[in-house]
């Protein structure tokens, strides 16, 4: 078995890239459910332990039907995907977290933007601290601010853009030279913006994360990750890691994923056209104090948005009344939006990030990134707009 790389446009990449066949032809792609694999003899054993053989041999390092997700992941982060790799993890916060273990050692340091998921937070804040990796926060959108935190062993910078939850738009280009004048890599979460509207290595990136439940599954039935690098990379810090501390993808789930992907422009074009339509109109709407939307043009980082975005995608932040009391009525006042702390999913979900995926920040450091407690935040489904704009604005009256 063995996948090539052509070079096909997005959505033909991703129906027919990585697809490996057995030696029974089938349509789609196998589900090898499989801890192990059997050798030929005692000499290919050998060979694949030593890397000489390109063979499988356990699942926790590699598996056929994972090694397909991983091939299609390359085949959309790149045209051609020349010299670009990819690990499939268990989650995102695995992937996460692996890419910066695997690279990072004690006495480094690295710099991240504030405006990050709270999980990564904590892994940037409380977990490599522990390991003798220092970690300076700052305000992603100030490129002086990357400048001036840059040490000389500074390692790593880390962001995400557009950035959870309240949609803020970091320089790419501008952050990844400033990382690489300082000799640092650029690690990049790209959830949000999807590979399908922001490829970050086009502006720099060196590392590109994924949380694959979010879109790439879209359909809120299982977990996983991804880290998409350069071939080097990956060979030289995190494919031993991933062997030797296992935090690698179930096949099912990475199977599951795969059949998403067939999907994946169709769904997320679908949701994006929706989500544009509803910003537009909870701006307009008397209860709603104010509107978050990369492709609005009175976002505050719009120009930024429309440079390195091809579409504005699929969240929407915005503010209901005053108080929490104020965003719980409404949500509780719902009837289609489900509240999930989840996104990126066929059904629309909201959720209230200053209890939920922000809950674990000081209050003073949730209003610096400009989660208010009436903030809400809107994942666009799959269901007809003018349905959701029903609900919306049922339960905004």
């Amino acid at each position: 078995m063995a996948a090539d790389r052509p070079s096909h446009r997005t959505a033909t990449a991703l129906v027919h890239g990585g697809t490996m066949r057995s030696g029974f032809g089938e349509t789609s792609e196998a589900l090898f459910l499989t801890q192990s694999f059997v050798y030929d003899s005692a000499e290919q054993a050998e060979a694949r332990f030593k890397g000489e053989d390109d063979g499988f041999i356990y699942s926790r390092f590699s598996n056929p039907t994972v090694r397909m997700l991983e091939e299609r992941l390359i085949a959309l982060e790149g045209d051609g995907a020349e010299g670009l790799d990819c690990r499939v993890t268990a989650s995102g916060m695995a992937a996460v977290t692996a890419a910066m273990l695997c690279y990072l050692s004690a006495g480094d340091h690295v710099v991240a933007a504030r405006a990050l998921f709270g999980s990564c937070r904590y892994v940037i804040e409380e977990l490599l601290p522990r390991f003798g990796v220092e970690a300076t926060i700052i305000d992603g959108r100030d490129l002086d601010a990357w400048k001036a935190a840059r040490r000389p062993n500074t390692k790593a910078f880390f962001l995400e853009t557009p950035s959870n939850p309240t949609l803020e738009v970091i320089d790419l280009q501008a952050v990844a030279d400033i990382a690489h004048e300082g000799g640092a890599l650029l690690f990049v979460d790209n959830v949000f913006a999807t590979p399908l509207y922001q490829r970050p290595m086009d502006f720099g990136a060196d590392v590109v994360v994924y949380s694959a439940t979010k879109h790439m599954d879209g359909q809120g039935r299982c977990l996983a990750g991804a880290v998409v690098a350069g071939e080097q990379w990956i060979a030289d810090h995190l494919h031993t890691f991933m062997r030797q501390t296992g935090p690698s993808a179930s096949p099912f789930n990475a199977w599951t994923i795969l059949k998403s992907l067939e999907t994946f422009p169709l769904r997320v074009d679908r949701q994006t056209d929706s989500a544009s339509a509803l910003a537009d109109r909870l701006a307009d709407h008397a209860g709603v104090k104010h509107v978050f939307y990369p492709h609005r043009a009175d976002h505050p980082d719009h120009a930024i948005a429309a440079r390195q975005m091809k579409r504005g995608g699929t969240l929407i932040a915005f503010e209901v009344g005053e108080t929490k009391a104020d965003a719980f009525a409404f949500l509780n006042a719902l009837d289609i939006m489900k509240i999930s702390n989840n996104l990126g999913d066929a059904k629309s979900l909201i959720t209230h990030p200053s209890t939920t995926t922000h809950q674990r920040l000081e209050e003073d450091d949730r209003l610096a990134l400009g989660i208010k407690p009436n903030l809400v935040r809107l994942s666009v489904g799959l269901e007809h707009v003018e349905d959701l704009w029903e609900d919306l604005s049922s339960a905004l009256g």
